[in-house]
This record gives C-alpha cells, structure tokens and sequence, in this order.
C-alpha cells in the first residue's frame, strides 16, 4: 500500500506544473484517487464521499471552472506511458469508442452509429490513441468528434462551451493530430501504427504516416483501391480481386496474440504490392507496399471462410509475422477501453461542457495509465501481449 501512494505521489508531482495553484491540484488527485478506488460509480458524488467532501462541488469545479491544463497533462501522460511501458515492439493504435448519453445538450452528443453499442445510439464519441508494447498498454491522448450538425448551430455550440474558433474535423484528422503531436516530441518507442477500417480507409491518413516514414498496418474494405502504383494502370484494382489469384501456399497459419482463450489463430497471406511513383525504392530507407488479408479457421452461416484486409507500408524486408503482430495489436485498444470504463470509469462522468469531458478523460486515463504501469512490474506482465483491370503480374504473393 505504501508502494502504490508513493507511486501515485511521483506521478502527480510529474504533473504538477499543469496547476497554477494547489488547491486543484489536490482536488486532481483526490478525484484520480476516487477513480482507483473500488467505488462503485465513479460520478460526482461517489468521488465527493470517497475524497470525504460532503458534496460534489468541488468535484464538479475541477472539470467545469478551475483553472488547469489537461492538455499539458496529457504530454506529461504521454512521456510516463513511454517511459514506463515504452519498447521496440511498441504500436500506437488509433480507435474510437462511443458514450452513450440522454438528452441533446452534452457536447457533441447525436444518433450516431457507436461501435461500443453495435448500433446507432444518442451518444458521444472520441477518438482515442494508445500505445502497446510486450510490457503492456494504456491510452495516451484522445479528442470529442464533433459532428457537423453542432457547429452549425453557435448557440448550442456556446451552451457547451465549445470554442468559437471550433471547425468541423473528422475523425481521422483527429487521429492524424494526436500522432502528429507523439511524433512531434521524437522520444515515441514506436515504428508502427494499425487502426480500423474508418482510419485506414483515408488516403490522407495514410499519406501522413507515409511522409513521416512510419510504417501503418491499417484495415480496409474489400473493394479497398490499392492504388495506382507502377504496373497497375490508371484504375487501381480492389483487395477482393487481388486476394481471388493468392495460391494456395500463399497461406500461413499464425497467432495474432493471445486472447481470452489462448492464441488467436488465423490463416494469413501477404502480397507485395507495386510501388508508387514517389515511393523511397533504395537504401537504408527504402519502403515497400503490402496486402496482408486474415483468413477465418472457420466458416460462418453461409458457409463462407471470412476474409479481412489490411493494407501496409513500411520498412523494406519486413516479414509477414511482424505485419500480423502488428495487426493484432489493435486489440490492445478494446482491451483499454473495456479496462478503463470498468475500472477508472472512463464512461462514468456527468459533465456537459466540450472542456469538462476532456478534464475527466485526461485524469480517467491518467489513472488508467497508473494501473497500467503498475501491472507491468508484476512477474507476468512481460506474457500480456506478444510483438508483426489490373495486370495480376503486378502483385507478388509471399510463399
């Protein structure tokens, strides 16, 4: 127990300059602390009783009116994670998870298709960035996705205190700013970044991992263009129509990393694919181009073995195994999520305003951040999770 306080008393004096006066920085602290604790809902007034206030207010004050910076703190998260976590095999996953809310007036909030509920809810969404390596995982940065119909509307957008200068930015731009601010600092223990099919799909968003020479292991839909590299035209062809010419010896049994039940084993195969006219072709930077497609064991009700896409940049002479490791990576940031909503409550806050959703989820993945980097000291922290018209000519089967 003395071991965990002075913990989390080092991690607050890392973020101590992020507060212009102490009061608020205790009462951070307290509501982090109240976070941690076996509470059963982390809302205003469980954190209030558990911090030993006789009503929320302070509690409330801290996201709504007192003066702090949870961005800045953020960079202070940012660099503990890496330094607490941080290794060769790190992976920074992008994502989105959805809360659900009552009413119109929280920030943001719209029927929108949330991925958390599998369907379309009155909810909020954010996007979120984590970083996961062999010594565990933890949410590093996160932004509220604010749809179009709220920033045309500057009376509801001042009710929750969105920023007037506010403009409509979607969702993978969002990703795209927080990697720009981890790749800003030059000290991120990562190579590589995987996201889902809502990321992986923009051609922007690829475009900006390409120029800064960070290899990307993105899902795609199936009628996903790979592009116009040299050999394929001017038309592209689809994932689905690459995959039909994949021989047979193309296929590789390989696990995507341990699950709830062990090994998550999948059938995969990798084509190298044309390269783009600007594509860098030699020395110790060359890059190279590939579809990695994941192959289901079994088949579903119609009979059919599901396929997934994935399309890749990255280092020349990168392997299929490091390729898959990196694509199972992306469940590190599910894991995160259902962590920190069940254990921090991430999801648990009852706050309106733009800025008093990021203050709790800035301390909520503060706290987050601390369980996980106490858990990597643990003796089995290291076995959490394991470090991976067209002229058919023009696509290179791996065998």
């Amino acid at each position: 127990m003395r071991s965990w306080v002075s913990g989390l008393d080092d991690l607050f004096a890392r973020v101590a300059g992020r507060f212009p006066r102490v009061e608020p920085r205790r009462q951070a602290r307290a509501y982090v602390t109240g976070l941690l604790a076996p509470v059963e809902r982390k809302n205003g007034w469980q954190l209030a009783e558990a911090a030993g206030d006789a009503a929320p207010d302070r509690m409330q004050r801290l996201l709504n009116n007192a003066r702090w910076d949870p961005r800045g703190m953020r960079d202070d998260l940012r660099e503990y994670v890496f330094e607490q976590l941080g290794a060769v095999s790190g992976v920074l996953i992008v994502d989105e998870t959805g809360f659900i809310k009552k009413g119109t007036g929280s920030a943001g909030v719209q029927r929108q298709y949330s991925g958390t509920a599998g369907r379309v809810e009155n909810c909020q969404l954010g996007v979120f960035l984590a970083y996961a390596s062999h010594r565990g995982r933890a949410l590093i940065d996160a932004e509220l996705y604010l749809p179009k119909s709220w920033l045309e509307d500057p009376e509801r957008c001042a009710r929750a205190d969105i920023p007037d200068h506010a403009t409509f930015v979607t969702k993978p731009a969002l990703a795209q700013a927080m990697l720009e601010r981890v790749l800003a600092t030059d000290s991120a223990p990562a190579q590589w970044v995987t996201a889902d099919e809502a990321y992986g799909q923009d051609h922007k968003f690829r475009s900006y991992l390409e120029k800064q020479q960070v290899g990307y292991v993105v899902a795609v839909p199936r009628n996903q263009s790979l592009g116009t590299g040299i050999g394929y035209g001017n038309t592209g062809s689809r994932a689905d129509d690459v995959v039909a010419d994949a021989p047979p010896e193309a296929w590789k049994r390989l696990s995507a990393g341990d699950g709830a039940k062990g090994p998550r084993l999948y059938d995969w195969a990798m084509a190298t694919l044309p390269p783009h006219l600007d594509d860098d072709l030699g020395g110790p930077t060359a890059r190279k181009r590939w579809l990695l497609v994941r192959r289901n064991l079994t088949e579903n009700d119609s009979g059919e073995l599901e396929l997934a896409y994935y399309l890749c940049h990255g280092p020349a002479g990168t392997t299929i195994d490091q390729l898959v490791r990196i694509a199972g990576a992306r469940w590190a940031i599910e894991e995160c999520f259902q962590a920190a909503k069940n254990e921090v409550g991430l999801d648990q806050y009852q706050v309106r305003r733009f800025d008093g959703w990021h203050r709790h989820i800035t301390l909520a993945m503060l706290a987050h951040a601390y369980l996980a980097a106490t858990a990597a000291h643990a003796p089995k922290a290291a076995a959490a999770w394991s470090p991976s018209p067209q002229p058919r000519s023009a696509v290179s089967w791996h065998t």
